[in-house]
């Protein structure tokens, strides 16, 4: 599947994640993370957006993401929400 459109989903509350997608004009998946934990979780939230975007399907996108120490069922949710609002 490809995404169309700019779409976000979260927010920059404490405990959140704000994900933003959008088209990549070069190929691949490319993301872009900030997380105030980045050097404790920064591999495992990696992972986990990368592979909800492989289960989905998705290719040629960009993420910009932005942690507030979300948990790793939330970055799911709010990567997921982010992609199906940009299809």
């Amino acid at each position: 599947m490809k995404i169309t459109k700019v779409a976000k989903a979260g927010t920059l509350e404490s405990n959140d994640i704000l994900v933003m997608v959008m088209p990549n004009e070069n190929s691949g998946i490319e993301l872009q993370l900030e997380s105030i934990v980045m050097k404790q979780f920064g591999d495992q939230i990696e992972k986990v957006i990368n592979d909800k975007v492989r289960e989905m399907g998705i290719e040629d996108i960009v993420i910009k993401a932005q942690d507030k120490g979300a948990l790793d069922y939330t970055i799911g949710a709010r990567v997921e929400t982010a992609i199906k609002r940009a299809l």
